[in-house]
């Protein structure tokens, strides 16, 4: 049974998140504010949907909303902590996006917003704004990735895109971390703790 279409309010800005969960790479936040009249079938949460089918929703997106994508890199979550990272993302995206309003998955708002905003959990799977905004970040974030692979191989980076699958939990063991590892995170922080481990930071 196809699933209804998700409802939105135009002119409010939606703004998502992808990768704070991750072990290597950015945060990306993504801002969208949809225009009137928006044909939002197959806009829904980015991870019900393939490869394939975000890269089409995230070209109509492009082409039709005003939008801002933001990277918080591992080195800036590294100095700030992931979470202070992602909120200042989404502080900073809805700055340069000029928005009015803004609707912001999950249950914490950025402090010092530039416009009035609410949270709401689970948006991406009930806000077409928000689930925009998730496909515009995972589909930047997935694309980032793949580019580091070729810049770090044999990390396997264009499959996980860095997150904790056995396969990348054996690299980072035996090759150690590389640039854009999170020193902060387990098990890399106790990688490079290790007074026996020698690395190339």
């Amino acid at each position: 049974m196809p699933r209804e279409p998700l409802p939105y309010t135009p002119g409010v800005a939606g703004v998502d998140e992808v990768g704070r969960g991750a072990l290597a790479g950015p945060v990306v936040v993504a801002a969208v504010i949809l225009p009137p009249e928006f044909d939002t079938i197959g806009i829904i949460d980015s991870k019900a949907l393939s490869a394939a089918q975000r890269e089409e929703a995230a070209e109509r997106i492009r082409a039709e909303a005003r939008y801002t994508i933001l990277f918080a890199s591992a080195e800036e979550i590294d100095a700030k902590n992931v979470l202070r990272a992602t909120l200042d993302a989404m502080r900073e995206s809805l700055i340069q996006l000029k928005a009015n309003e803004a609707i912001i998955d999950g249950n914490q708002l950025p402090p010092g917003l530039p416009c009035p905003a609410t949270t709401l959990v689970k948006g991406d799977s009930k806000d077409a704004s928000i689930a925009a905004a998730s496909i515009l970040a995972k589909v930047a974030r997935d694309n980032h990735m793949v580019e580091m692979a070729d810049n770090y191989p044999g990390y396997g980076f264009e499959g996980h895109v860095g997150y904790g699958a056995p396969s990348h939990l054996g690299a980072i063991k035996s090759l150690g971390p590389c640039p854009i590892h999170r020193k902060s995170f387990e098990p890399i922080k106790s990688l490079i703790n290790q007074p026996c481990l020698t690395l190339d930071l």
